[in-house]
């Protein structure tokens, strides 16, 4: 053999050892990850999860919560009788026990057998852990997210998942701010921030109720409704049905889940007028005093068909443009601009773009730039054809009117607060732009309120001693099967804002495709707004005109509840409501289940006992 074979052979033989040994290294990793870190049970509880903050009310009344929950996990080289354990565990836990041994058989670590249980199957499992003699099955302490108002504002809420990571609505939108990622060491405990929202927990309730009323009543696809503050743009009723429970959302359908406020565009109809109007009355081409001839039909030489109303009107103003909802008046009216001006005011007004709130998916509607009009376009567009909408978008752009010519960007996150309570950041009135004088804003809404008037298509509105202005819609839909409009498919919807002399609440409806006795917005819209508009002037305080007022300093002084603070005793909690009760939420050292709602009136354990870390504070409320 001569040096170069050799020289071969040597280069062939250390491939080979390297091999060997880089294949040992391997096999000795894979038993140190999949066996022996398999086989370190969980005795010490880790790294600590993170608690997710609270979500709450304008006034700190608690719509979503962390709770603490119990999950099965299994380390699988501990366990000695997988079939027994398989067996018992199916029927603890309501599993199926052929698919347990599978996972037992086929995995070499770690497994999470059920995840967040309910406290009766931590019994459960507790006892045959401590009368069995199982080895390998262990109980870990797991964060699960809580909503105790149940369907209160669920599509604004949202919901977390199983990993407590938000995925809808608010949730998943300020998910980093609700679960932050940051420690400083790991063992470090983190509590999330406290997020308050802008609704009032008592106007959506009124608001919910109304809405489900309609929604079972008149049989619609669907149905939205907002109320905002007409003097900060702040969402202070978020609501749409059908409606789910995020404590269960895997139970509803996409379509329950799906959030129609901001999701959702659909043709507006006559609601849109207003708009339209107050864009011509801006551009200084309409006097609010002159006349146009209705006869009940529109046509052109420029368009096949013809544009109608329900009834001819006669001779029209302006006003009674809005008063009785007239199509033929708006379509004369916008034979006097250009569709690049009318383009103009309505994107300034926020239609065709999205009004940045921070929930996910929200819609841009549709407003086609005006290369892309027919020359049937711009007087139906007028009227709120031939393009879309969004709920949010007509509320945020009814500001316009209560605010002097300005639109208002909406809010629903009033403010957010650290888990100690100091502000991180506080949302305040926040004006997009200029879109008409204040002196348009101010005729508008007296032509608006012409429509609460008798003989107005939303007269059934009218509230004594309250100066209310409205505009209703009934907007033909297209059908999705012919791409025409239909003459079966119809929306609903009013637009209120009161009272006219101080806008304090703009109120917008919309009922898509009802099936009961009426499609009109003046018949089956504008009755469910009067009963909102009843409850929030009692609930507000507004007065009526003509009632009697008595000047008084309005001043009780309740001396306030010393703050909370857990030392080495467990304090008296009688008569604490919730609110009061968070720093108990954010101390590490015990875990607090609370039942109920109102104050506390039982706790277990009483007052005076000793604090011990990891003990349960049970509170009821009523």
């Amino acid at each position: 053999m001569n040096n170069r074979e050799k020289n071969i052979d040597r280069r062939f033989l250390l491939v080979v050892i390297f091999s060997l040994l880089f294949c040992l290294l391997l096999l000795a990793r894979y038993f140190a990850v999949m066996v022996m870190d398999g086989a370190s049970p969980p005795d010490s509880p880790g790294r600590p999860p993170i608690e997710r903050g609270p979500i709450l009310d304008r006034s700190g009344r608690i719509l979503a919560i962390q709770s603490e929950l119990d999950s099965v996990e299994a380390w699988i080289p501990f366990i000695t009788d997988k079939e027994a354990a398989a067996r018992d565990l199916g029927e603890l836990l309501n599993l199926n026990p052929e698919n347990l041994l599978h996972s037992f058989q086929t995995r070499s670590a770690s497994l999470w057998i059920k995840r967040k249980i309910t406290p009766t199957e931590s019994e459960r499992i507790n006892e045959y852990l401590q009368n069995s003699g199982t080895g390998g099955i262990y109980i870990r302490k797991e964060f699960s997210r809580n909503y105790p108002q149940q369907r209160l504002a669920s599509h604004l809420l949202g919901y977390a998942g199983t990993d407590n990571r938000g995925l809808e609505g608010i949730e998943y939108a300020m998910d980093s701010v609700l679960t932050p990622e940051e420690r400083l060491t790991p063992t470090d405990q983190i509590h999330g921030n406290q997020l308050f929202l802008t609704i009032d927990a008592n106007i959506q309730f009124m608001a919910e109720e109304l809405a489900h009323g309609a929604y079972g009543e008149h049989n619609p696809d669907w149905v939205t409704l907002l109320v905002m503050d007409a003097e900060n743009g702040d969402v202070l009723a978020y609501v749409g049905m059908p409606d789910f429970d995020p404590n269960n959302f895997q139970a509803y359908t996409e379509s329950e889940r799906l959030n129609r406020p901001v999701v959702t565009a659909y043709e507006p109809g006559s609601v849109f007028k207003v708009f339209s109007v107050a864009s011509f009355l801006d551009m200084g081409i309409l006097d609010p005093g002159e006349t146009f001839l209705c006869t009940g039909s529109y046509a052109s030489p420029d368009f096949a068909g013809a544009i109608t109303c329900l009834r001819p009107h006669g001779l029209v103003t302006p006003g009674d443009i809005i008063k009785y909802s007239c199509n033929v008046g708006t379509a004369l009216i916008s034979e006097r601009v250009s569709r690049e001006e009318l383009y103009s005011y309505l994107t300034a007004f926020g239609f065709g773009g999205s009004t940045q709130l921070p929930l996910p998916g929200e819609s841009n509607g549709l407003l086609r730039n005006p290369q892309g009009w027919s020359a049937r376009s711009k007087p139906t567009i007028a009227f709120g054809q031939e393009l879309l909408v969004s709920t949010i978008q007509i509320a945020a752009a009814a500001t316009v009117f209560t605010n002097q010519g300005v639109l208002l960007k909406p809010h629903v996150v009033d403010r957010i607060l650290t888990p100690g309570g100091s502000l991180i950041v506080d949302y305040q009135r926040e004006p997009v732009r200029q879109v008409i004088q204040p002196s348009t804003a101010a005729l508008m809404l007296e032509m608006m309120e012409t429509a609460v008037a008798p003989g107005g298509t939303a007269s059934r509105m009218a509230t004594p001693g309250i100066r209310i202005a409205a505009k209703t819609g009934t907007a033909q839909l297209i059908d999705p099967r012919t791409g025409r409009y239909s003459d079966a498919v119809f929306g609903a919807s009013a637009l209120a804002i009161f009272p006219v002399e101080a806008p304090r609440f703009i109120l917008y409806l919309n009922i898509e495709n009802p099936k009961g006795s009426s499609i009109f917005g003046a018949v089956i819209a504008v009755p469910v707004l009067k009963q909102l508009i009843d409850e929030l002037v009692v609930y507000a305080g507004i007065p009526r005109s003509g009632d009697r007022q008595t000047l008084h300093p309005g001043v009780v002084q309740v001396p306030a509840n010393p703050a909370i603070t857990l030392g080495e005793t467990i304090p008296d909690l009688s008569g604490r409501s919730k609110r009061e009760l968070l720093p108990l939420l954010l101390d590490s050292r015990i875990r607090v289940r609370l039942n109920g709602e109102g104050w506390v009136v039982r706790q277990s354990p009483p007052p005076g006992t000793p604090v011990e870390t990891g003990m349960t504070l049970e509170l009821e409320f009523e």
